[in-house]
């Protein structure tokens, strides 16, 4: 009977020990759930998301660390500033390619934007013949290997007395470019509600008006996207443009390609690192725009 007593007397000084923790640490069923949610995230798919960003981003690190380097090879040597000053001080034919991969890139992604979201706009929203076979063209540049896109464009330049260089390169990247703006446009009007279209009718607004100030607005994160993608694509093309450039008209990937002949210089590091910084900068802002743009609306 006695130790039936301790018992009993120890079971509730546990429960008022308990009580007394959950009192200052209460767990609600969100906690729990959260809980048990974070303990599930160690699992194989997380392992494999995690292998898969150290696998894109790790050579990243290796760029920027060598860009440090006062060494030409792979043996560390000591920091320094060598290639950035090389960078900006000797490398003018370096500096040449980059500007026309940059006035190429953005001129030819306006074109593309501006193209791919107007034939986004009238596929969705009017039925008119050879509809379907528009649509399967314009897929046709991203099914099609780069190979057979370059080479026919070069044949097709040659036909028509169009001279390589600077040119050529623009009309071939905003023809690869187009598909992926028309894509991704037609996907974001696939989530439009027309029936503000029909409200701006009923107000009086014409079709150029409804076009400017109701579609446009709500599709140009869609649009923003496209042309960033656009940009992104003609700076890193290397073999259509390949094909259809000419003399004066080498890209940042030709200089750099022409150079893995005799050994690619730290100061391409250097210059990956810069456009690194600059890629994060101009997406961190971006991003607020486009945050405080879809809060006004």
């Amino acid at each position: 009977m006695e130790k039936f007593e301790n018992s009993i007397e120890s079971n509730a000084i546990v429960k008022k020990f308990v009580s007394r923790i959950n009192k200052k640490h209460p767990r609600s069923e969100p906690a729990r759930h959260a809980r048990r949610s974070w303990q599930r995230q160690f699992s194989f798919s997380s392992f494999v998301m995690a292998f898969a960003v150290a696998f894109l981003f790790l050579p990243l690190a290796v760029i920027i660390f060598y860009s440090f380097n006062s060494a030409k090879g792979m043996m560390w040597e000591g920091f320094s500033f060598r290639w950035y000053e090389q960078l900006f001080f000797n490398s003018e034919k370096l500096w040449t390619s980059f500007l026309n991969s940059a006035v190429i890139a953005l001129l030819s992604s306006v074109a593309a934007t501006v193209m791919g979201t107007l034939a986004a706009i009238g596929v969705k929203r009017y039925r008119f013949l050879g509809r379907t076979y528009i649509q399967t063209v314009t897929f046709l540049p991203m099914i099609l290997p780069e190979v057979i896109l370059g080479l026919s464009m070069l044949i097709f330049f040659s036909a028509v007395n169009i001279r390589l260089g600077m040119v050529s390169i623009f009309i071939a990247h905003t023809t690869f470019c187009l598909p992926f703006v028309f894509l991704m446009v037609l996907a974001r009007l696939d989530e439009f509600d027309y029936s503000i279209v029909e409200a701006a009718y009923d107000l009086g607004a014409n079709e150029k008006q409804t076009l400017k100030l109701v579609i446009i607005p709500n599709i140009l994160p869609g649009v923003v996207s496209a042309f960033l993608m656009s940009v992104t694509m003609s700076l890193e093309d290397f073999v259509i443009t390949f094909f259809v450039s000419g003399p004066g008209s080498t890209t940042l990937p030709l200089y750099v390609f022409s150079m893995v002949r005799y050994g690619v210089s730290p100061v391409i590091n250097a210059l990956s690192f810069i456009l690194i910084l600059g890629t994060m900068l101009f997406a961190y802002i971006l991003r607020n725009f486009l945050k405080s743009f879809a809060a006004s609306k």
